[in-house]
């Protein structure tokens, strides 16, 4: 009986953690259209590159990533600090999430998102287990993450970048969830996309594409690659002006 009750509870604290961060109630849950069907079809231009595909929602054990201080480094240097809301996306088993939400306390939220829904009831069962009050999950979608507007200090994207098959609408549906002095943090490795890791070139060149600005670039070897931050400058560009990147 005990274990029933206790099942119970930790199903109902994850239908709140589903619901959590809501500051648009009508798209919260992704359940709801968020484009009506008498809105012009917005066009973005095609990626002139090969995707990934997603092979895992693991990128590497969390305790031999631990070891190299992977997570510590990447919120150090993306200056992530208690009290900051913050935007896991594609956070598969929540190896960031975790330990964003021990980076921002109590004062702080992390929201984490993955568009595979069974990686996103894995995540969210986890979070409910470990009593993170200050964490909410949902699920997005390939080309649109579904962030509320003005929300995030950082937005965080952790070996995934290179499987977004639209980067340019990704990145312009993104660009209102940020704070006016928010940041996108991409870590990646540099090699090419269809070898899942993004050149630091492309990377920037895509970014700009959208009226993004780079912020800074390091290597990250503990996170397997490097780590580059944006800003979002300026007017959102409209998509019919957004110049697909072509390196060769």
């Amino acid at each position: 009986m005990n274990e029933d009750r206790g099942l119970i509870a930790r199903r109902a604290l994850t239908i709140a953690i589903l619901g959590g961060l809501c500051l648009a109630p009508t798209a919260c849950d992704g359940s709801k259209p968020l484009i009506k069907h008498n809105e012009k079809r917005v066009v973005f231009p095609a990626a002139d590159r090969p995707v990934a595909h997603i092979v895992s929602s693991r990128w590497s054990n969390e305790e031999a990533r631990d070891r190299l201080n992977e997570a510590g480094e990447v919120m150090d240097k993306a200056g992530i600090a208690k009290g900051m809301t913050v935007a896991d996306i594609g956070a598969g088993e929540g190896y960031y999430t975790i330990r964003l939400a021990s980076r921002v306390g109590k004062d702080g939220r992390v929201l984490a998102e993955d568009i595979v829904a069974s990686v996103r009831d894995t995540l969210a069962e986890r979070v409910a287990r470990e009593d993170l009050e200050n964490v909410s999950v949902r699920l997005g979608a390939p080309a649109d993450p579904r962030l509320p507007d003005a929300s995030f200090d950082r937005v965080l994207m952790v070996h995934m970048y290179h499987e977004i098959e639209q980067p340019y609408e990704f990145l312009w549906r993104l660009r209102p969830s940020l704070k006016p002095d928010g940041l996108v943090v991409v870590v990646d490795a540099n090699r090419p996309t269809q070898n899942h890791g993004t050149p630091p070139a492309l990377l920037r060149c895509e970014f700009e594409a959208v009226g993004y600005r780079q912020v800074a670039t390091t290597d990250m070897p503990s996170a397997g690659g490097y780590m580059a931050t944006f800003r979002a400058v300026g007017p959102r560009p409209d998509p019919a002006a957004i110049k697909a990147c072509v390196l060769r």
